[in-house]
């Protein structure tokens, strides 16, 4: 019930709505994944770890949003979104949500030590979370899209 309170909460406030669905948009988001997860690789081989970190996470987030475009949803709110991953795709959420946590606190905290396999751990895992979104996506059906946007209706 929380979640849901949540999502109607950024529904009644515009940040997450139903719009039509974009491909244009969509390639855009998964460009923008494909150059992120690069970033983090250079970064990494330039042992900017804490970096590398946050870029992978940020490669993941918008393959996210590439499919939220795909099927015409809008979320400006990356806990939403996350949570629309698994209860309207019925898609594990698990890994992108250990990442936006790995990022927030290695962008936002100070204290910790952050070794070379955590960054190469979340490269390999934003690797894992893209490819099976980007194959979500290239199946995807006319009548899934609208099944899809019916179950965010339902729960916002």
């Amino acid at each position: 019930m929380k979640k849901i309170n949540f999502l109607t909460k950024l529904k009644r406030k515009g940040r997450l709505q139903l719009v039509d669905p974009n491909e244009e948009v969509m390639g855009s988001y998964v460009t923008k994944s494909e150059s992120n997860l690069t970033s983090a690789k250079i970064l990494l081989e330039n042992m900017r770890i804490e970096e590398s970190v946050g870029l992978a996470y940020y490669s993941m987030y918008n393959m996210l949003s590439a499919l939220l475009f795909r099927t015409g949803i809008k979320c400006e709110n990356h806990g939403a979104a996350i949570i629309i991953l698994k209860a309207v795709f019925d898609i594990d959420n698990e890994s992108i949500s250990f990442a936006k946590k790995e990022r927030i606190d290695k962008q936002y905290y100070t204290g910790f030590t952050i070794a070379e396999k955590d960054a190469k751990d979340s490269i390999k895992n934003a690797e894992l979370f893209n490819s099976k979104v980007l194959d979500f996506i290239s199946r995807l059906q006319s009548n899934e899209i609208e099944l899809f946007r019916k179950r965010l209706l339902e729960l916002s």
